[in-house]
């Protein structure tokens, strides 16, 4: 059954981490890429990401796979294409806000947004919106979004904050292209919009059902999903890249003699690995979780700003920040990090039920 229990949710919760921390630093690698136009080096992210390995992996994991992908009904597939080429639409923007407020504060920012997007808009969108309210554990899960709203406030403060302290070359030494309002409009953006990623995952149950069936393990029963959603990315991704090749006459780029192109294609490809990798640990932490499963992405989000934050901090991106915004961060981050354990502690609620009954009936 999907959501089948492995028995182990600390497992769960390690890879939930996990995904986290490579949601955190995928974009490392680009700062090794040399003498590229930002489409031309995101092309390659979005081959290796969001096609190859997951690809690879779902076919190395998932028997029959292909008979599984087209087992599924068509609106199915549709509907999880469709919110992978809305996520689509984040993701490329997404590197955007990390070029413009940096990863500690664009992934805080943008990871807040898309976790508290995560978990309002699905039971809005399938008519199940009473089910934000509907009893305690469903209150303290909105509640949890709302403190989450709350401490994204914060971190857009230090932000602006930072803004305002620093020096034009202080903020351009810590990142390089640091604007403060282009970036906050991209995080706006890009959070709502990635948001989409977990709606499509979270839409492929007869997929999932389909690989259990056919004899995947249950920790893989999410690839299916998975390679069904990245490839809706994927598409936006490559068609805005190649239309921006086309624009900006950057083609020239993937033979340009000059450039270290073995290399860029090896440090891009290998952030878009490193990115997937977050979905892939979610996906396998799901099974171990049972019922709660529906944590994950939560909990993926806290990780990367968890992450993201301590990151930036060691790569001096608020080196030279005042008192106020070093505690306007403090704050954001902390708040943040209590939204998530509010969110956890909301469905831990809404599952005691289920829990309880097996127990009343055994007693009787």
């Amino acid at each position: 059954m999907i959501g089948e229990s492995l028995g182990n949710p600390g497992l769960g919760m390690v890879l939930f981490m996990l995904g986290g921390l490579a949601g955190a630093v995928f974009s490392l690698p680009f700062k090794r890429v040399k003498g590229w136009a930002y489409e031309s080096y995101w092309l390659f992210y979005a081959v290796f990401g969001l096609v190859v390995f997951p690809m690879a992996l779902a076919l190395m994991t998932v028997p029959n796979l292909f008979d599984v992908i087209r087992a599924a009904p068509l609106g199915v597939l549709a509907r999880c294409f469709a919110f992978g080429a809305l996520w689509g639409l984040g993701g490329l923007t997404w590197g955007l806000m990390i070029r413009y407020l940096g990863i500690g504060l664009g992934l805080a920012i943008g990871c807040g947004l898309c976790s508290a997007t995560g978990t309002l808009i699905p039971p809005v969108v399938t008519g199940k919106a009473g089910s934000l309210v509907a009893d305690t554990g469903s209150v303290v899960v909105l509640l949890g979004v709302v403190v989450s709203l709350l401490g994204i406030t914060f971190v857009g403060l230090a932000g602006k904050s930072k803004e305002g302290e620093l020096s034009e070359e202080a903020k351009r030494k810590a990142v390089a292209e640091f604007d403060f309002r282009k970036g906050m409009l991209v995080a706006l953006f890009s959070g709502i919009a990635s948001a989409g990623m977990n709606f499509g995952l979270q839409s492929g149950g007869v997929l999932q059902e389909a690989a259990l069936a056919g004899g995947a393990a249950a920790k893989w029963q999410g690839m299916p999903v998975l390679v069904v959603v990245l490839l809706g990315g994927f598409l936006v991704n490559v068609v805005w890249c190649l239309a921006q090749n086309a624009r900006n006459g950057t083609f020239r780029d993937y033979a340009d003699a000059k450039a270290p192109v073995a290399l860029n294609i090896f440090f891009a490809g290998g952030a878009g690995v490193i990115w997937a990798m977050q979905f892939v640990c979610m996906k396998v932490g799901e099974p171990a979780m049972g019922k709660i499963a529906y944590i994950g992405f939560a909990m993926l989000m806290a990780s990367s700003i968890l992450f993201s934050s301590l990151i930036g901090m060691l790569l001096g991106e608020w080196k030279g920040v005042g008192q106020k915004t070093k505690m306007l961060l403090g704050c954001g981050i902390t708040t943040l990090m209590v939204s998530i354990g509010i969110v956890v502690y909301g469905n831990k609620l809404k599952d005691a039920p289920a829990r309880e009954a097996p127990q009343r009936e055994a007693r009787n």
